[in-house]
């Protein structure tokens, strides 16, 4: 027996007298000198570069992790959350059975069993479709899950539910790039392998606080740097990576699609341009350059606030260099134009011609664990296996055909995750099932969230902590962390790697996949759902996927294992004429003489005609601009020790001690304007909520505005403030601008000198 499991679970006084990260070493301590049974090669669970990881195993018990220097991604080098990820597995909080909603227990669950829970969740899905329709029920799911999973959540939601209504948690995260690059390149995945970073002149990184968010994305531009490239980075806040870049852009938050636009108009005044390219490989550049020609170096400096200076040195240097890589995360993607945002980074791009080959690239920084493989394989709203349309004929009669049902009984698209709650709160969805999802605090304007909520007739959660979401449900359903599981997700380059499981689910907690089929079969509709190994449910989906866009054809699990990953597209064999696929698949696109299906050779790039678009992107102000009561502007985004809703790091005590609860960011311009100093409670003010936290006063924020990172729930969450206003296109919603006014707290918040209930 290990020694984890000799230990009484902790209390909370217990947490209270030494700290959450002398307490919890306590619960997990191991005798020294205790080897390991074995050692597991794997990934981390956290963000999307699915760093390579070994996991040091004994008794079923994870004791620490080992560097995997074979990786080639990652070479061994890991972040906080990456060293310290297996220290969740033993937390007290861990979800060992299945509870219901009680009103007699003090915690207001009771335990019931496994196989119960199954049963109540089956009745609720057969009553509500019953009653109110199939498109009544809904399903929201994750994209840190691995694409096995997301493949079977898209099959279980269109086939065995046959609801409309199923979406991702990916839908708060990378759509707007998802939808940038299928708009100009006809397909969605990082264009370089990272190894391109290297050989760039200019590495030009926009919203993207690399250093916080993807350290290791910070080691390949540092050592681009330390070969001579410039670095520029565009950001309303001087994060860590604009600290060590030679050209910052300040800009005002919402203002990128102007940035790209001026800098654009000042290459083609200048003649910075690869005609041969954008002649050949391109079609509407001549209506874009008429589009931009207002875009002066004055207007463009007065509506996104960095200097004339600056926006003529990154367009030269951006013009002039013979390589160069451009990166962008959510900081230009959460904004009601943040489709916009994407296609104007990437006209920059093709107007260089600076793509599809060695050194010259454009990628967008994933944010979540299968972040890019969870959008390509079923679970968005409006999607089907490989990346083909929901609603398009031919795509629904072939993965009809792989499932043996007639394309008429797939469900036409539905809606997106927001929508999903609008139609909870007015009564149009009655019932939900999540897993892998925290909408109470990742969603904006989560007060409303919390009430769309409370108006379901059944909510089911499937999680491995009672996340603040989970404390809603009717049902709560004990799955899977991700080292209790196996499978493959797809990292930021486009890379499949795989997870290997290396411990048992504890107790009742059943592996994610082996829950929905139990839930299918308990409905009488198990058909298609009766997969006896992950492994079987990936060898479906290399079918499902065969011809798409997102062609997963040529994979196996040997061969991610020989050449430490797989590069989509792979085909499993050459089609229409092309050549063989490789065994690596694909690392670079769009490189000359490259093959894709939908052109068929005739051009790299993902259209009938092979050519890439350039797209007319008009400027928007942020759907809520300042104004004389709500005068300043709210950014938001991560800090390095936590993790999206903060459902796994917050357990984890090391990453607590590093960044134990969230800060408002304030110039000191500002924050002496407002009788703020440094440590005060400041109350933040939006039309949708209040937020009361201590205020770090610093000069790396614009004057007007104010930063909270959005990992905690509760009354520190930054989500009561945000607004659900979203990209027409991609409905993502606008995370990274609002408006809101600040003044000195009169006295701490009640919760200030207390330990608050771990959620």
């Amino acid at each position: 027996m290990s020694n984890r499991a000799k230990q009484p679970p902790l209390d909370r006084a217990t947490i209270a007298q030494f700290g959450p990260s002398r307490a919890y070493a306590a619960e997990i301590r191991v005798d020294a000198g205790v080897e390991p049974d074995k050692t597991v090669k794997t990934h981390c669970c956290f963000c999307g570069q699915q760093c390579g990881l070994q996991l040091k195993v004994k008794d079923n018990t994870i004791l620490g992790i080992e560097p995997w220097y074979e990786f080639p991604f990652n070479r061994g080098m890991l972040c906080p959350k990456g060293v310290k990820r297996y220290l969740q597995q033993g937390h007290p909080d861990r979800l060992l059975h299945a509870y219901e909603k009680s009103s007699e227990s003090a915690s207001g669950f009771r335990e019931l069993s496994y196989e119960r829970a199954i049963s109540r969740v089956a009745e609720a899905i057969e009553r509500i479709q019953t009653e109110h329709g199939r498109d009544a029920f809904a399903v929201l799911s994750g994209a840190s899950l691995t694409t096995e999973k997301t493949y079977l959540m898209g099959k279980f939601a269109h086939m065995c539910l046959r609801t409309a209504n199923i979406d991702y948690n990916g839908r708060l995260c990378m759509v707007s790039a998802a939808a940038g690059n299928k708009k100009a390149f006809g397909i969605d995945r990082a264009a370089n392998p990272w190894t391109d970073i290297l050989e760039a002149e200019v590495v030009l990184v926009a919203g993207a606080n690399v250093a916080e968010c993807a350290p290791i994305t910070t080691d390949y531009i540092w050592r681009a740097r330390d070969r001579g490239a410039k670095v520029i980075v565009v950001d309303p806040r001087l994060t860590p990576i604009a600290r060590t870049c030679d050209l910052f852009l300040p800009v005002k938050p919402g203002r990128d699609t102007a940035l790209f636009s001026g800098i654009l108009q000042l290459m083609i005044k200048n003649d910075w341009l690869d005609h041969d390219f954008i002649a050949k490989k391109t079609v509407g550049f001549e209506a874009l350059a008429r589009s931009v020609e207002e875009w002066t170096p004055r207007r463009t400096a007065e509506v996104t606030g960095v200097s004339e200076a600056a926006i003529r040195r990154a367009a030269e240097w951006w013009g002039k260099a013979e390589t160069s890589f451009l990166m962008h995360a959510r900081g230009i993607e959460h904004h009601s134009h943040g489709v916009m945002n994407v296609l104007s980074a990437i006209n920059i791009v093709l107007a260089s011609g600076r793509i599809g080959r060695p050194g010259c690239g454009y990628a967008t920084i994933t944010g979540q664990a299968n972040g890019q493989g969870g959008r390509e394989h079923g679970q968005k709203c409006d999607q089907l296996p490989g990346g083909r349309d929901l609603a398009n004929p031919e795509h629904r009669a072939y993965v009809a055909e792989v499932w043996g049902i007639e394309p008429e009984h797939l469900p036409q698209p539905g809606v997106d995750a927001y929508e999903i709650m609008r139609k909870a709160h007015a009564g149009e969805i009655r019932g939900l099932l999540s897993i892998c999802f925290n909408p109470v605090v990742s969603l904006p304007d989560n007060n409303f969230v919390r009430a769309a909520l409370q108006k379901l007739d059944f909510f089911v959660a499937i999680d491995f902590f009672l996340s603040e979401t989970a404390r809603y449900a009717d049902v709560v359903l004990p799955g899977s962390l991700q080292e209790e599981d196996e499978g493959t997700v797809t990292q930021v380059e486009g890379r499949i790697v795989r997870i290997n499981k290396a411990v048992e689910p504890p107790a009742d907690a059943r592996q994610d996949w082996r829950i929905i089929q139990d839930i299918a079969k308990s409905l009488g509709r198990e058909r298609g759902l009766t997969f006896d190994s992950v492994e079987e449910i990936f060898e479906e989906l290399r079918v499902a996927s065969r011809g798409g866009v997102s062609d997963y054809s040529g994979v196996t699990y040997a061969r991610i294992e020989e050449h430490f990953g797989v590069f989509w597209p792979c085909r499993s064999d050459a089609l229409d004429g092309a050549p063989q696929p490789t065994p690596r698949g694909t690392p670079r696109l769009f490189e000359p003489g490259s093959y894709n299906p939908v052109a068929k050779g005739s051009g790299p790039f993902y259209f009938e005609d092979g050519k890439a678009r350039f797209n007319l992107t008009p400027h928007h102000d942020p759907k809520e601009d300042t104004d004389e009561e709500y005068p300043i502007i709210l950014t938001t985004g991560r800090v390095v020790s936590q993790f999206l809703s903060g459902n796994q790091t917050r357990r984890i005590g090391p990453l607590v001690d590093h960044y134990p609860e969230p800060k408002v960011e304030i110039h000191p311009r500002l924050a002496a304007r407002l009788d703020i100093v440094d440590g005060d409670w400041t109350t933040v003010e939006s039309r949708r909520g209040s937020c009361t936290l201590r205020a770090s006063v610093l000069r790396t924020i614009r004057p007007d505005t104010v930063f909270i990172p959005y990992h905690w729930g509760g009354r520190k969450s930054a989500n009561q403030l945000t607004i659900s206003a979203q990209d027409p296109i991609s409905k993502i919603p606008e995370y990274k601008v609002c408006a809101v006014r600040v003044h000195k707290a009169e006295a701490a918040p009640e919760y200030s000198d207390k330990l608050e209930p771990q959620q």
